[in-house]
């Protein structure tokens, strides 16, 4: 493998240039069994995602969930499949496209932006070589998970460094640690929720659905339970709904371990009873629909929602590739960006 920036030795007088590079958190390349054993391979073995001693967690991941799990999650990723491919690398690249085109007009001047997936393709060593080789030295990093935690946009910088361990030039960076607090990201939200409300008339409950961690990752330092709860508070409170109408989840729990609770599934099915029986449901920490939010709530948690005698289930997709979720990365890059 060529380190990046090794032949850049003829300095031929560039003016150095200001690039973003957006990352996600990745999608096999196909769906099926064999591209989700790699995929899986990758990401579990991510040492931030699953913090177990190594060696114990070498032979589970091994011999026991990727001889199991892949043909089970080719299965799923089937069902959200496009012909352009997942959702979340066909939204992803979307938004890529249309962030360098909106920085363009606003700066009327080229602004290199290219992806980079954390897991899986196009990977962040590549979207790096891409932007380096358009002689971009001062690279703005965007996480596009808007609460921060360890497991996502702390592994972000992870491989983001091993990147530059083996750089000679290292670039200028600005890393951007989370932006649930942007005000423009927050009225975002509200819009798509006074967007469903106006078609759809109040529900009984809107639920905030988030991806879950472990809880001992709490326990041990991570904010990102207390950011999804700010969040929460700052829609709620943008909003002007009612505060206990509004309720904070966590989905996608995996294993035995206690996880960031109340967890969405759980949540959903004792409602019916309470007599809630209409819901919205969001997901604020996706900045794209993919399977979690596709699958796993808008099909799975819709049918154990009305399994459970509720009425009327509302998905509220996610801000993906809309203008305003456009302007909202754009006000976040923008102050970090050098443009002569």
């Amino acid at each position: 493998m060529k380190y990046i920036g090794e032949t850049d030795y003829d300095h031929k007088g560039l003016s150095p240039r200001s690039g973003v590079l957006l990352c996600n958190l990745g999608t096999p390349d196909k769906p099926s069994s064999s591209k989700l054993r790699s995929y899986l391979k990758q990401f579990l073995s991510d040492p931030r995602v699953v913090e177990v001693p190594r060696i114990i967690w070498w032979l589970v991941l091994n011999l026991i969930i990727l001889t199991i799990r892949p043909r089970r999650s080719a299965k799923l990723y089937q069902t959200v499949w496009t012909e352009d491919g997942s959702p979340l690398l066909v939204n992803s690249l979307s938004q890529t496209e249309k962030l360098k085109t909106a920085l363009e007009k606003k700066y009327n001047y080229e602004i290199p932006v290219e992806l980079g997936m954390r897991y899986g393709n196009p990977s962040i060593h590549s979207a790096i070589e891409k932007l380096t080789s358009q002689n971009v030295r001062n690279i703005t990093v965007l996480p596009l998970y808007p609460q921060y935690s360890g497991a996502t946009t702390g592994s972000t910088f992870d491989a983001i460094a091993d990147v530059f361990k083996k750089t000679r030039w290292v670039p200028e960076l600005h890393f951007v640690g989370g932006y649930h607090q942007s005000s423009k990201f927050i009225r975002a939200l509200v819009k798509t929720i006074e967007n469903q409300l106006k078609k759809s008339g109040n529900p009984d409950m809107i639920i905030m659905s988030y991806h879950g961690t472990p809880e001992r990752y709490l326990k041990n330092g991570d904010p990102y339970h207390c950011f999804c709860h700010q969040t929460t508070r700052l829609v709620s409170e943008a909003l002007n709904f009612e505060s206990d109408k509004i309720m904070t989840t966590f989905q996608s729990r995996f294993g035995r371990e206690p996880w960031l609770q109340p967890y969405t599934d759980e949540t959903i099915e004792s409602l019916p009873p309470k007599n809630i029986k209409k819901i919205f449901i969001i997901c604020p920490g996706f900045s794209s629909d993919c399977l979690e939010t596709l699958e796993e709530i808008n099909g799975e948690a819709r049918e154990i929602f009305l399994e459970a005698g509720g009425e009327e289930f509302e998905y509220i997709y996610c801000l993906n590739d809309d203008n305003e979720h456009i302007e909202v990365l754009m006000d976040i890059v923008s102050p970090y960006l050098s443009v002569n």
